[in-house]
């Protein structure tokens, strides 16, 4: 009731005769329209975030989903190459030798290469 009334009165008050009533009208309306605008920026920026963040976070499920597969992934081919070579450990050796040659290589031999690598994917990524 007292928005109905309120809204009465602005009307009335807008609909006064002459010049004043005409830039009365124009500032209201003006500010009307601006006030929808800022609704209307605020409401796409809400829905803009709202998407960044479902797609970030489907990128962390999905790394850790992919996380989880790699390491069941070596750890099977440990255990296969352990058991091919009659020792288990062995298996596990050679599987943490293989990471630990492309640490060494990616620090010390070609530390610009994984950075460029990486580079380039996300500048293809982004196109």
């Amino acid at each position: 009731m007292e928005q109905q009334q309120t809204s009465r009165k602005a009307k009335q008050e807008r609909n006064r005769p002459g010049v004043p009533g005409l830039i009365e009208d124009t500032v209201a309306s003006t500010i009307d329209d601006v006030k929808a605008i800022v609704d209307a920026k605020l409401e796409l920026f809400r829905i803009e975030m709202t998407e960044k963040v479902a797609l970030a976070s489907a990128m962390v499920l999905l790394a850790v989903v992919l996380m989880i597969g790699a390491s069941y992934l070596l750890n099977s081919g440990a255990l296969l190459i352990g058991e091919l070579l009659g020792h288990f450990w062995l298996g596990y050796l050679i599987v943490s030798l293989v990471f630990l040659g492309c640490f060494a290589f990616f620090t010390k031999v070609k530390p610009e290469a994984l950075k460029n690598f990486i580079h380039k994917i996300l500048l293809s990524a982004n196109d």
